[in-house]
């Protein structure tokens, strides 16, 4: 057997594989798309051939303007075929030509709610995450799926915060006293691999770079002109995002998330947004109880399997 990466030659088997959707996230009109975006690229997908014969697939994503992929978007294979190991051969592949310091690569897998209850979605999730882990990619991190839509109703605005723009230097700051403690696992993750200071530079350059406009983002102070933490509305490749949210350790426990995200989504809205996502760690109890007071709706899980800690 042979692994490469795809070629314009390939379009034909790559347009019949994912037509086979399962729990892939690649369509059609999706990967034609971001093909042309840069999103998807030819040397970013890669094929298992044996006697000359196409036999798997790998699809990554990524953002433009980088040289590398970040995350998986599907996985196929024909019939007949041992899809746990030619699954993994492709995403050893690919995890070999990362470069040493960028930021580690992940699979997201879309799920739907109550997914354990369901024996189709099961059967395709368990050889997905077996090559993954094979792989090396076999810590598992569970997220919430939100979404927040007009009809679900504006909450209202913070009256007991200010909201502030600020330059790149004082959200570096607040990045950095964010982190500590932060709830999330990729975060956690982060910090272990590059430490507080890298992880808050990796946020900020990350965020920089979305299609979200830097000027959205502000600082927040309570009424005698501390900072609380800060808010970062932003949107992605699918549409506006709740970016990042974060409350400063000594002003933890006032249910300061609330104002935040309700600010976030009015920033949103008044930028024309009609729908609002997010995610949150399925252990990050607080935050997701903050997105349902707040009307967002739990609509699917996103598995996330990566490197361990």
């Amino acid at each position: 057997m042979k692994i490469r990466s795809t070629v314009e030659a390939d379009l034909d088997i790559i347009h019949t594989l994912i037509a086979e959707q399962s729990l892939n996230t690649v369509t059609r009109e999706r990967w034609d798309e971001y093909l042309v975006s840069g999103a998807y690229r030819y040397d970013w997908s890669w094929v298992v051939e044996d006697d000359d014969k196409i036999i798997a697939l790998a699809i990554w994503w990524g953002m433009e303007q980088f040289d590398h992929p970040f995350s998986i978007d599907g996985l196929y294979a024909v019939p007949g075929v041992d899809r746990v190991a030619v699954w993994a051969s492709l995403i050893r592949q690919t995890l070999a030509t990362f470069p040493a310091q960028a930021e580690q690569p992940e699979y997201h897998i879309f799920l739907p709610n109550g997914w354990r209850d369901q024996p189709d979605v099961v059967t395709e999730l368990e050889p997905r995450l077996e090559a993954a882990a094979a792989a090396g990619l076999s810590e598992l991190t569970e997220r919430l799926r939100y979404e927040w839509t007009p009809s679900d109703g504006l909450p209202a605005r913070s009256t007991r915060l200010c909201f502030e723009p600020a330059d790149d230097e004082a959200f570096l700051d607040v990045f950095r006293r964010v982190i500590q403690g932060s709830l999330d696992a990729s975060t956690a993750r982060s910090v272990a691999r590059v430490g507080v200071e890298g992880t808050a530079k990796e946020e900020l350059e990350i965020y920089q770079s979305m299609p979200g406009e830097r000027s959205w983002w502000r600082l927040t102070y309570d009424a005698s002109g501390s900072l609380v933490g800060f808010a970062l509305p932003s949107a992605n490749n699918g549409g506006p995002v709740v970016g990042y949210l974060g409350v400063l350790a000594e002003h933890r426990g006032h249910g300061y998330s609330d104002d935040l995200l309700a600010e976030i989504t009015h920033l949103l809205v008044e930028t024309g947004a009609e729908r609002i996502r997010a995610d949150t760690d399925l252990t990050n109890k607080p935050m997701a109880a903050s997105f349902e007071r707040l009307g967002y709706r739990n609509h699917a899980v996103r598995m996330v399997a990566s490197y361990p800690v």
